[in-house]
């Protein structure tokens, strides 16, 4: 390959992997001529996941040199960075990366396969950020590298470091799928023998992306990944500009309800092609990969697709209105079982997702909250207001379609831009919704649920497994049981003790080894369990280890609260109302409630 002179020299880098079992990438890079001083580094953090990971730590058998192979003089300036005396001339570094760490933002390689986020991996250099950066993979024998980058030769190819960052790949023995959805080509690439039924996972993809287009009247990018790997426990994904990456169990694949979860995690990714990677906080224009980058827009980005992943899903005919409202029950009643939504404005929480949401504690649920899940309730009540502020000419798709048309070239959203831009939308005044819902801590109001004939209602949840989202069960007369306040860890230990519980008021600690209730033999998911089986008022007696002593406590138990949540119809609604709840829902009211 030529280039025209050097200043359209690219940054090169080649990735091989002669032995996976060790877990070690071995990487080649070249930066080309940039002045007698060249300072390179490594990313702190992957964008999309707001925490700092010290990705240098994996660093290991590093080497400078120039063409020659002579060494060249460095010095260290900091954890991640290097200053390196180039004379003017390429530099070549050399160096191995430990990926053991199987996560949508990290890498992982071993025998059956290498997975790579750009950030974890590439060293890059603010003076030559901006120009091309290409990538040539050695992949083992019978293995093929998938990324949603283009390919010119045997070199994948980024216009810059920043999209290098945000193009995962896949390496491994892999045979993609093809299929075409809204004009544009798509693949999907799996790992961990997730057992999927292709025909079915292509058709029903395809319409959550046709759904999603609908939207924005077409797509934004030329081609497509999905990245879907298997695992024996884990969820989670993360949005690039041309591709995902989605971790989900693979016995959840089976299953009804897990392949909803499944849909869903696809839909909220996919919604990030516009929500996030090019409608954009300001604040994160350009992405500074030395240390955190703070917004208090994450209410939006995150919570907000949050909000449409289910919506998007029910548009697209593969959730019902009724389980799309039973969803949305379940995310009320999340938020109104952590005590933390009391503490912390959501506007607070996104800007301190660097220190809250990423690592928790066991305090973490009395002291934060998350702003997905709040966010995602907070834009359903936007959405909400807008509708009625419009006799439902309008909505919360108008305020995104303005904003991707103010600022869908990646110049970023400023900090008041969404507030703005629905103010606009709705013609009124939003100010008190917006100091309340983001910058308050009282409980959030649900009385414009009445503009699609609904309403929220609390009950008291019957068991720790009780997740709200339905209304009582018919013909329970057993009632609510006591209520003791922890959430239990997997086995014997206290996860958390809730503020306000019985068991915070009778000292119990969190990591507490539980032993045994009133003598007998029990764990901590089966001390809550138990409690539920007895009253309020009763006392009981908890035997436990802490740090290797043996007490017991006396603990009375309680009421439940009232924090399971659920969306109930109102009994008598007007034609306004089935008409605003078919506006929403695009379903008929009369259609919806028999399929309840």
């Amino acid at each position: 390959m030529t280039y025209s002179g050097v200043m359209s020299m690219p940054v090169t880098y080649r990735v091989s992997m002669p032995q996976p079992h060790s877990h070690l990438f071995e990487v080649e890079a070249v930066f080309p001529p940039a002045g007698n001083e060249l300072t390179v580094a490594l990313p702190v953090w992957t964008p999309g996941s707001y925490l700092v990971r010290e990705y240098s730590r994996h660093v290991q058998d590093l080497t400078i040199t120039n063409t020659a192979g002579e060494a060249l003089p460095f010095e260290r300036i900091d954890k991640r960075a290097l200053r390196i005396k180039a004379g003017n001339a390429n530099v070549h570094l050399k160096y191995r990366v430990y990926a053991n760490e199987l996560t949508v933002r990290t890498s992982h390689l071993d025998g059956t396969h290498g997975y790579f986020n750009g950030a974890t991996l590439f060293y890059y250099s603010e003076q030559l950020r901006e120009r091309p950066h290409h990538v040539a993979v050695d992949a083992p024998k019978g293995w093929r590298t998938t990324v949603a980058l283009d390919q010119q030769g045997n070199e994948f190819v980024a216009p810059n470091y920043d999209e290098l960052v945000d193009s995962p790949f896949e390496v491994g023995p892999h045979t993609p799928i093809h299929f075409n959805a809204a004009g544009v080509p798509h693949e999907i690439v799996m790992w961990g023998d997730p057992q999927l039924d292709e025909k079915k996972l292509v058709t029903d993809l395809t319409r959550i992306v046709e759904t999603e287009a609908a939207l924005f009247d077409g797509l934004p990018m030329k081609r497509y990944v999905f990245f879907i790997y298997g695992t024996d426990k884990g969820r989670g994904g993360l949005e690039h500009k041309a591709s995902t990456a989605l971790l989900f169990p693979r016995s959840g694949f089976s299953s009804a309800k897990g392949w909803e979860d499944f849909l869903t995690l696809a839909a909220h990714e996919y919604f990030h092609l516009w929500n996030v990677k090019r409608i954009k906080p300001k604040r994160l224009v350009p992405f500074d990969y030395s240390q955190e980058n703070y917004t208090q827009l994450l209410w939006f980005f995150e919570g907000g697709t949050s909000y449409y992943d289910n919506l998007l899903v029910r548009r697209a005919g593969l959730m019902s209105p009724s389980r799309y409202l039973t969803r949305f029950g379940e995310s009320l009643t999340a938020l109104h079982t952590t005590p933390g939504r009391n503490v912390v404005p959501l506007a607070d929480a996104s800007w301190l997702s660097w220190t809250k949401h990423y690592r928790p504690d066991e305090n973490s649920p009395n002291s934060a909250i998350s702003y997905y899940l709040k966010g995602e309730i907070v834009c359903a009540l936007l959405d909400l207001h807008v509708r009625r502020a419009t006799n439902d000419a309008k909505g919360l798709d108008d305020v995104l379609r303005q904003l991707w048309a103010r600022y869908g070239d990646e110049s970023g959203v400023p900090e008041d831009g969404i507030e703005k831009v629905a103010t606009e939308v709705a013609g009124i005044g939003l100010k008190d919704f917006f100091d309340h819902a983001l910058r308050g801590t009282k409980e959030l109001d649900y009385s414009v649920f009445a503009h699609v004939g609904l309403e929220v209602r609390l009950r008291q949840r019957e068991n720790s497994s009780d997740k709200g989202g339905t209304p009582p069960r018919k013909g329970n007369d057993k009632g609510p049981g006591g209520w003791l306040g922890i959430l239990p860890k997997a086995g014997a230990g206290v996860a958390s003790v809730l503020d306000g519980s019985p068991a915070m008021a009778a000292g119990l600690y969190a990591d507490d080894e539980i032993v045994a209730l009133d003598g007998f033999k029990c764990d901590a998911s089966t001390l809550v369990s138990r409690c539920d089986d007895k009253k309020p008022g009763e006392q009981v007696k908890i035997t436990l280890f802490r740090r290797d002593k043996l007490l017991e406590l006396n603990v009375t138990l309680a009421n439940k609260p009232a924090d399971g949540v659920y969306v109930a119809r109102v009994e008598n609604p007007t034609d306004a109302q089935k008409a605003a709840y078919k506006a929403w829902l695009g379903a008929a009211w009369d259609e919806s409630e028999a399929k309840s």
